[in-house]
């Protein structure tokens, strides 16, 4: 926060910034995604570069005024077990969400409390997939973008038993079981209930949410999914289910 006064945030990214400093991209929990320059940070005996790590719960302050503004205070609040393995890759993927799709300066206070929620969950090692199809779904629909994963675009509610294809402009359609990219009931009645999913509905999920990010994130590859595809194989659609 401007002044004096701390506010909680997270590092979403950070690059060099000149010869000494760093640029950080912040998660705060009142302005929402906010760059600050970091002072002295890019060198290895600065105690702000061990502190500017991404997933640790900080509280921070800034002063100026322009676009980009400069860090005066950092704080580690506690000190958390780092993430490893499929839930590190995982965590810089929601990091990258979050960069690519919160414009700057935008208040998304629900946000910042489903980015703790999805920390939390990489952190006990839950079902990645219901983590993070959890998460993309609480981003979607902060964004003003989400879903609606109960009816048809007519008003008709979905069935579990039925099939269904997605259009972006206008929602969810009745579909063959058979035809290309379309997605169970079950499935959908699940990412909205926040049920586990499995198998080849688990490959669903994740097929759909990527179409869906795909759409607002636009043309330019996530860095992260290319790093996480080397960890797991990539879906290219979703398989049927008997």
């Amino acid at each position: 926060m401007a002044g004096e006064e701390l506010t909680p945030a997270f590092v979403l990214h950070r690059r060099r910034y000149g010869d000494t400093s760093l640029l950080v991209e912040l998660l705060t929990q009142e302005e929402g995604r906010i760059p600050v320059v970091a002072r002295g940070a890019a060198s290895l005996r600065s105690r702000r570069r061990a502190s500017l790590q991404p997933f640790v719960p900080l509280q921070a302050c800034w002063k100026g005024r322009g676009l980009v503004r400069t860090l005066a205070r950092i704080e580690v609040v506690e000190r958390v077990a780092g993430l490893s393995g499929k839930a590190l890759y995982s965590g810089f993927y929601v990091n990258e969400l979050i960069t690519r799709l919160l414009p700057r300066y935008d208040p998304a206070p629900g946000l910042f409390r489903h980015y703790r929620d999805v920390l939390a969950g990489l952190r006990q090692e839950d079902s990645l997939d219901r983590v993070l199809r959890r998460f993309e779904l609480r981003l979607l629909d902060e964004l003003g973008y989400a879903p609606d994963l109960r009816h048809e675009e007519d008003g008709t509610p979905i069935r579990e038993e039925g099939w269904y294809r997605f259009q972006h402009e206008s929602g969810f359609h009745r579909a063959d079981a058979t035809a290309e990219n379309s997605y169970s009931g079950k499935t959908l009645h699940a990412l909205a209930e926040d049920r586990p999913l499995t198998g080849e509905y688990q490959q669903q999920a994740r097929h759909l949410m990527r179409t869906i990010l795909a759409i607002y994130l636009g043309d330019r590859p996530l860095k992260s999914r290319e790093l996480f595809r080397t960890m797991q194989p990539d879906q290219a659609s979703p398989r049927k289910i008997p």
